[in-house]
């Protein structure tokens, strides 16, 4: 398959050429031309760690390319001009004759022209299940050989075939996080709301005849305050703090985003095999004919079948008969082992009579031939296959007179925990869906076992205008089916987790908003999938929902704090403008507003919040409403003290920029306790003691810089006491409306 890798260089410059890169790198500018450099450094330290990881998540497609390889021939016995050699799979064209042999990968698509073979095509269909193969079946490259040997016609190579298609999905695979998108419309939006306000200051700056030397400077502190240089890092710190303690309980998520995503998954498509069932061949059911018990229905399968082979089949059928005891054992002498032909494996065995009696296990079909006819068995025998079982039957008796002693169902049965996942899903507003490449009949069955109890999609190409609500499972399907399905799901507005366990999966997890792989997934579903189940079992899955749902809320709080911010600045140095027809806030002022206030802002990833118990979405339209209310409530409260300050208090331009900047911080303090509430704030968790620490100390600062007079002119500390207390009542009056307010909005 192609190299399609991007080259280093260019991968890390297209991390810093992207609309949030173009924030930071604008506040760099901007720091520097005030000649700021250690404010700017802090920036550009920001920049480098949000590149750097992106930079690191971008290789994950071709990881799992690389993986996907691995799992391919390196080499091939080929015909050429009559002689049998070894020549590497990239050299093989459409015509070759190759050998299928024992234990050996299938190196292309391939047409059997003769031999007979058991093939596992796990790769392409997840199902465990070996496939019986004679002349004319087509195969596909990956394929492993159980059992047998066999010679076929090459019809596809490289990129072209099943599992080269499978490879090329996982390159294309790919799916913006909602989280992304919410970023993109927080910042488009308050570009344009605070665009406008600059623009509005610049223009009466011009009409008043301001001197330029104080034009430029309020300028850009106004650019300084609309820009909000901490939100994509608080995004990412959010997703890092929630993937810590993931791990903590057996979860790795490989990709940030996927953290946040959890939150807002509406729709879980999960594979069947190893994912809600275990990935292996158990003997469900024992139908024991007239005469026997299960005990001697079991013993006698597993003297016909295989000890140490690689038969599924038969290694569940001598597991089963370990756990039974008989009472008169019965010594194997000869084992002929399962020929594709006849459908059957035999043995022959003494009693404890020393009388050779013969043994057939195999499909009904062909045993119920050799032995007395039973009508009740064939009842049975069809009563289980319609329930999508593996039926064998079990004869034995003198070659002559062979009785047939029972049938065997076999099936992979569900995992303990999968019931219990569905119906906690369900209740947490997660619609699970099945999707499989096994029978319709066969996930009828598991689908029933594990709850999941509506319609089935009729085998076939995926409907495009596909619903999940529409569909319980869909069988049948290949890795494209897949594909197309998780990618019609998102199509539809759903916020797509797709949980699986092979190579087949791949492309499925990759365009998934959440992929999930479990922990006995192969490398290749692990690489594709943004969360990695480290434990066995499935209790990860919930807890990766009800994290990203706490790092939601962690992350709408900032988001919906930073609006606020970012919109009461501009306004405020608007209002001051007019008011004292002077800048309000200096440069210097307004970065440190913004660096107190964003170590504030970054502590609410960490703040103790009450989860949704449905899943959350980005409302953005709602949201900027939110912080216009929020922010407009604040500017109330600070052009409220800078009144009193200016026209009763008499204090000079250089004392108001002082009042300006206190307030500022303790009106941001004042939204940020209002916000975090979703209800009113003594009904709300208890703050983190980080969120506390960082509340503290951003008083601190403002009240020894605003009290001695660093940066600034001093105010006594009456004045700055009686701000403080005025902040504490804002707070709560604020919060008395805004309940009602956010109620309106479905913010919770």
């Amino acid at each position: 398959m192609p190299d399609t890798s991007s080259h280093p260089a260019r991968m890390a410059i297209e991390k810093l050429w992207a609309p949030i890169p173009w924030m930071l790198e604008a506040a760099i500018l901007l720091e520097l031309i005030l000649g700021k450099y250690i404010e700017a450094g802090i920036i550009a330290v920001l920049l480098l760690f949000n590149a750097a990881l992106g930079f690191f998540q971008e290789g994950r497609a071709q990881t799992t390319l690389a993986a996907l390889k691995k799992r391919l021939a390196l080499t091939a016995s080929v015909r050429r001009d009559g002689v049998w050699k070894n020549h590497p799979a990239a050299d093989l064209v459409p015509g070759d004759v190759v050998k299928l042999s024992l234990g050996g990968v299938v190196a292309a698509d391939a047409r059997l022209i003769e031999g007979n073979v058991l093939l596992d095509q796990s790769m392409l269909t997840g199902e465990s299940t070996g496939t019986e193969a004679g002349p004319g079946f087509q195969t596909y490259a990956g394929a492993l050989v159980r059992r047998g040997e066999a010679v076929a016609q090459v019809t596809a190579t490289g990129a072209r075939t099943k599992f080269g298609r499978t490879a090329e999905l996982v390159r294309t695979a790919h799916v913006v996080s909602s989280q992304q998108k919410a970023v993109l419309r927080v910042v488009r939006n308050l570009a344009v709301f605070n665009g406008i306000l600059i623009v509005g200051l610049v223009t009466y700056a011009l009409a008043h005849a301001m001197p330029v030397r104080e034009i430029v400077p309020l300028v850009l502190t106004a650019i300084l305050a609309s820009i909000p240089v901490a939100l994509p890092a608080t995004f990412t710190l959010a997703s890092a703090l929630g993937a810590r303690a993931l791990a903590r309980k057996g979860v790795l998520p490989t990709r940030l985003s996927a953290v946040d995503e959890a939150a807002s998954i509406d729709v879980l498509c999960a594979d069947k095999t190893g994912t809600l069932t275990r990935n292996e061949l158990a003997v469900t059911t024992i139908r024991a004919m007239p005469g026997f018990d299960d005990s001697h229905v079991l013993m006698m399968a597993a003297l016909a079948s295989s000890d140490g082979g690689q038969d599924p089949v038969d290694e569940a059928i001598r597991s089963a008969a370990s756990r039974k005891t008989v009472s008169d054992p019965i010594k194997l002498i000869h084992f002929v082992p399962f020929d594709p032909a006849t459908k059957m494996s035999e043995a022959s065995a003494v009693d404890a009579n020393h009388v050779t009696i013969r043994i057939i296990k195999g499909a009904f079909a062909t045993v119920g031939v050799l032995a007395a006819p039973s009508p009740a068995a064939l009842a049975s025998a069809n009563e289980l296959e319609s329930k999508g079982f593996r039926v064998l039957a079990v004869a034995s008796g003198p070659p002559a007179a062979m009785q047939l002693m029972g049938l065997i169902a076999l099936s992979d049965p569900a995992r303990e925990d999968s019931a219990a996942l569905v119906t906690e899903l369900k209740t947490l507003g997660v619609r699970t869906v099945m999707v499989t490449g096994d029978a319709p009949a066969t996930a009828a069955i598991v689908a029933h076992a594990v709850g999941l109890d509506g319609a089935i999609c009729p085998p076939g190409p995926i409907p495009s205008e596909v619903r999940p609500e529409n569909f319980a499972v869909f069988a049948g399907v290949l890795p494209e089916d897949k594909y197309k399905l998780v990618k019609a799901f998102e199509q539809a507005g759903h916020i797509v987790g797709m949980c699986g366990d092979g190579a087949n999966d791949a492309p499925a997890l990759r365009q998934a908003q959440m992929g999930i792989a479990v922990s006995t997934a192969t490398d290749v579903a692990k690489s594709a999938a943004g969360i990695v189940l480290t434990d066995p079992g499935l209790v990860g899955i919930v807890a990766a929902i009800k994290e990203g749902r706490i790092t939601f809320q962690r992350i709408l709080t900032y988001t919906l704090n930073s609006v606020t911010k970012k919109i009461v600045q501009v306004l405020f140095l608007g209002v001051g403008l007019i008011m004292t027809g002077h800048a309000i806030l200096t440069p210097l002022l307004m970065v440190i507003v913004m660096m107190v206030g964003d170590v504030l802002g970054m502590s609410l990833t960490t703040d103790n919040v009450r989860t949704s118990p449905l899943p959350n979405s980005w409302r953005i339209g709602n949201l900027t409403i939110a912080g216009i209310f929020m922010g407009v409530s604040e500017l109330a409260f600070c052009v409220g003290v800078l009144l009193i300050g200016h026209f009763h208090m008499g204090l000079a331009v250089a004392s108001l920029q002082t009042l300006a900047f206190f307030t500022l911080v303790c009106g941001n303090q004042a939204t940020t306790y209002a916000v975090r509430a979703r209800r009113r704030i003594w009904a709300s968790p208890h703050p983190s003691r980080w969120l506390v620490f960082s509340s503290v100390a951003d008083l601190l600062i403002a009240l020894v810089l605003a009290g001695r007079g660093w940066f600034m002119m001093p105010l006594s500390s009456l004045v700055l006491i009686s701000v403080l207390g005025g902040a504490i009542a804002f707070a709560f009056v604020l919060d008395l409306v805004k309940v009602s307010v956010f109620s309106r909005l479905r913010i919770a």
